[in-house]
């Protein structure tokens, strides 16, 4: 008997949080669903991070993945920005331990080597794997959600005594 394996990977952002759900069983990747979860900047920030909430809880709720894959985040220059996506991804991971999920935290480098086998993939590479791996017909859109997918995979791979 095979147990099927729900994966959730975000991609956190403020204005565009990617999401993806996959699923494995007999070890391979199913794709069930992507999307961003998008936030207006004429909003006042504290309403964008309720919005991430709400919405990260209702993907959880709906999807009840075993494990939820999120990228860990890398800024060498925009300080402003950096703050603004590590507030958004702070209220991403309170949603996810809230419900009791098991997390696993990914940098771009491993999400990178997890898909294509090399740490210095480029985003369109990284689209074409997702797209073979899952057996899409086209690079899921929009880029963040073709990101999220590729950290759903790359959570699947850096957690394999989990699935099996």
């Amino acid at each position: 008997m095979t147990k099927k394996f729900t994966i959730l990977g975000f991609d956190p952002g403020l204005a565009d949080t990617g999401f993806g759900v996959v699923c494995r069983e007999n070890n391979k990747l199913r794709y069930l669903t992507c999307g961003s979860i998008k936030t207006a900047a004429r909003k006042n920030f504290s309403s964008r991070i309720l919005e991430i909430y709400l919405e990260v809880s209702s993907l959880i709720k709906e999807y009840d993945p075993d494990l939820v894959a999120v990228e860990k985040l890398f800024f060498a220059k925009n300080t402003k920005t950096a703050i603004d996506v590590s507030q958004a991804r702070g209220v991403l991971l309170l949603a996810i331990v809230e419900q009791k999920k098991t997390l696993v935290e990914l940098t771009p480098l491993q999400v990178k080597q997890a898909v294509t086998g090399s740490g210095q993939a480029s985003k369109r590479q990284i689209g074409v794997m997702v797209k073979t791996l899952l057996q899409l017909s086209a690079v899921p859109k929009p880029d963040d959600a073709a990101d999220a997918l590729a950290i759903a995979i790359a959570g699947a791979s850096f957690n394999k005594y989990i699935i099996n």
